[in-house]
């Protein structure tokens, strides 16, 4: 049987214009939730709509008082339109890595708010990159670990600083840095007052805890084992802030709250004792689609820390 195309000429890019609302359209949930990320009104995402229904000739959703869903026709255009972008990304991710000097987009990304000391570590990282490949559009975010383990296998991202306690299948984790993490409370709390010599196991696991909601080292993990785990905060300006409450109690490297323990607003509880170690690893894929980036930024990383 001859099949013919449902756009009836060579796509152009007014088809891919088309294309791209349309995907968007179906990723925020419907014409209204896409006005802002497109940046167009509701009704000129509607003529884009129907344009594009009239030059594939298929109805592709529907749209009325029970919401938008999308037709068996506009499910597979969405899957195939996933497919044409991703093909075309990686068309320029090669072309990019042809080229003698570097271009196009580098992505780092982070899983927790940096400390100041190694804020400025990344900023003499940004600089050696800048100063090295100035063509390079520098990406710099965060995410959650989830979200950012998907984006390097994916090749979305190009390298990553996440806790290295938990490695998933595909990702090289390289550590480079290590520190203590303390367990702390707030001038709030009822521990801010009393020495550790009177703070008894009993009374550690009768007030509400914050669990940091990923995997830690084996002594961490006995540690939480003897509080009461009331809460879960995965980064830790989130957990500072837990803690600041006065309401929870929760484990914080000694960087993150140096401000807070100098002014008197927090207090670290039998150091000596409760603590675990912390470790930062540079993250990336094993075998990335661009080897040259990820080899810019590991090098980059080693001269630096």
């Amino acid at each position: 049987m001859n099949r013919r195309s449902i756009i009836p000429k060579q796509v152009t890019e007014y088809d891919l214009r088309l294309l791209r609302i349309f995907k968007a359209v179906v990723e925020n949930g419907g014409f209204a939730a896409a006005e802002i990320e497109l940046g167009i009104t509701r009704s000129t995402i509607s003529v884009h709509m129907s344009n594009l229904e009239s030059r594939m000739k298929l109805k592709l959703c529907l749209r009325g008082r029970g919401g938008f869903s999308l037709t068996e026709d506009g499910q597979a255009v969405y899957y195939a339109a996933i497919e044409l972008f991703d093909s075309l990304n990686d068309f320029s991710l090669l072309v990019n890595s042809l080229g003698s000097e570097l271009s196009g987009e580098l992505v780092i990304l982070c899983a927790d708010q940096l400390d100041v000391a190694k804020q400025l570590k990344l900023a003499e990282i940004i600089q050696i990159i800048h100063d090295s490949c100035p063509n390079l559009h520098l990406v710099l975010d965060g995410e959650t670990i989830y979200n950012i383990e998907k984006l390097l296998l994916k090749d979305k991202a190009h390298i990553a600083l996440l806790p290295g306690y938990q490695q998933t299948e595909g990702l090289c984790y390289q550590p480079i840095y290590s520190e203590p993490i303390y367990l702390c409370c707030s001038k709030q709390h009822e521990f801010f007052n009393q020495v550790d010599t009177i703070i008894s196991a009993e009374k550690l696991a009768s007030v509400p805890a914050i669990h940091p909601g990923i995997d830690i080292d084996g002594t961490g993990r006995e540690q939480l084992k003897k509080l009461n785990l009331l809460a879960k905060a995965y980064q830790f300006d989130t957990r500072k802030a837990m803690i600041l409450s006065g309401r929870y109690i929760g484990y914080l490297p000694q960087s993150y709250i140096q401000q807070e323990l100098n002014n008197g607003d927090m207090r670290i509880i039998q150091p000596s004792s409760l603590t675990y170690q912390f470790d930062l690893s540079l993250v990336y894929k094993n075998h990335p689609k661009e080897v040259n980036k990820v080899d810019l930024l590991k090098e980059a990383f080693a001269k630096v820390f």
